[in-house]
């Protein structure tokens, strides 16, 4: 676990299918809330289908960013980055929760409360996921940027209208070295007797 990173740049090599399906697998083995296993998984390796979902998301955000009064030259930078990033991933996969799997409830505050359920069961999938990869040599690297345009995730992959995108993980053999620090756990834990 601690020598897991988020990687950004990868080599320029596919990853094996059983490799993908054995990290899948493990994510399918995370707890889940009432044990509905609500996570969805859409694996795109394709060039081309890298490609158009990274135009299309990035047009989105690039409409967003301008909107928030950002410099031209900033959002583009921005944009670009974000692009070769799902581009160069030998394979992205993007995590959904399937709003079939939800139980039903009359009131807002058991329906909310029920939707945090199903993301928080497919967060937990996702954290398999990563650490699956890094048993398997690859790099990883989690992004939330579908939860800003599901519906562009959801018409560019033509993912079912019950598909609810939380997450895009960019998986490849990593072609770079990544350090990170955590901060002490005694900033973060609060002890009660």
């Amino acid at each position: 676990m601690e020598g897991r990173r988020s990687v950004r740049r990868y080599e320029r090599r596919a990853i094996p299918r059983e490799v993908l399906q054995d990290v899948l697998s493990c994510a399918t083995w995370a707890p889940s809330a009432h044990n509905r296993q609500p996570w969805r998984f859409c694996i795109v390796t394709g060039e081309e289908s890298k490609r158009h979902l990274a135009r299309e998301m990035g047009a989105r955000w690039e409409t967003d960013l301008r909107a928030d009064g950002i410099a031209a030259d900033v959002v583009e930078s921005r944009v670009a980055i974000s692009r070769r990033r799902m581009i160069g991933a030998a394979a992205l996969v993007i995590a959904s929760y399937c709003t079939d799997d939800l139980d039903e409830y009359p009131d807002e505050r058991r329906k909310a409360a029920e939707r945090t359920m199903a993301v928080q069961s497919v967060a937990l999938a996702c954290q398999n996921l990563l650490l699956a990869a890094h048993a398997h040599g690859l790099g990883a690297c989690w992004m939330c940027a579908p939860l800003f345009a599901p519906d562009i995730v959801r018409s560019a992959l033509d993912l079912p209208d019950n598909w609810q995108a939380q997450a895009l993980i960019t998986l490849g053999y990593p072609s770079e070295v990544r350090e990170s620090s955590r901060e002490p756990l005694e900033q973060r834990v609060i002890w009660r007797e």
